[in-house]
């Protein structure tokens, strides 16, 4: 076994592992923690078969983001999970449905692969001579710049449908009247009072 083969088998494991404590993990923040550690062995996994960009966006994005940012939103909501997982049982039958479909799915999806058994047969993540970030770059703004282009639409629309639901308008709130700061007057704002010395105002 290889130095190579060995690491893949060990960060394989962990990422496995941590994704299954996510899960299993009753302290929510204990999850995220799980999550973040899951991140970062995907991210190795991604380095060794050469795909430095993602690997790296996946830690950047992701655990320097999402992760920390959820976490953050747990921390302070103060959910009782208690009584969310109340209702657990009856959900039960439905979640073990969709989880048995989803491991049907997915031996079949590993059935039809073949799984290189060397890192050496594994494929190279951009051509000799091309850095990561250029064939990345290359891949999505020739082959695939109108799929690029939409999931950038799709996000934008998502980004302005989070600020309308959650943008509520406050009769008590003072807001800025551009037509009234133009129209205004010295004679409206300003009084020109003579002080005399020693008698105050």
């Amino acid at each position: 076994m290889t130095a190579a083969l060995f690491v893949f088998y060990l960060l394989a494991f962990v990422t496995v592992a941590a994704a299954v404590m996510v899960i299993a993990a009753r302290n929510p923040v204990h999850a995220v923690l799980f999550l973040i550690l899951a991140f970062f062995n995907s991210a190795g996994l991604l380095i060794l078969v050469g795909a430095e960009l993602v690997g790296m966006l996946l830690i950047v994005v992701y655990v320097g983001a999402v992760a920390v940012l959820f976490l953050f939103v747990v921390m302070m909501l103060d959910i009782n999970f208690v009584q969310l997982r109340e209702g657990f049982l009856q959900y039960l039958p439905v979640g073990a449905l969709v989880g048995l479909v989803l491991l049907v799915e997915l031996i079949m999806v590993l059935g039809t692969r073949v799984v290189p058994t060397t890192a050496a047969a594994m494929p190279r993540a951009a051509p000799e001579g091309v850095t990561n970030a250029e064939a990345l770059g290359r891949l999505l703004y020739t082959d695939y710049f109108y799929l690029f282009q939409a999931a950038g639409v799709v996000l934008l629309v998502a980004i302005v449908g989070a600020i309308t639901l959650t943008l509520r308008h406050r009769p008590d709130a003072r807001r800025q009247d551009i037509a009234a700061q133009v129209r205004r007057r010295p004679q409206d704002t300003l009084e020109v009072r003579k002080v005399r010395p020693r008698s105050g105002i």
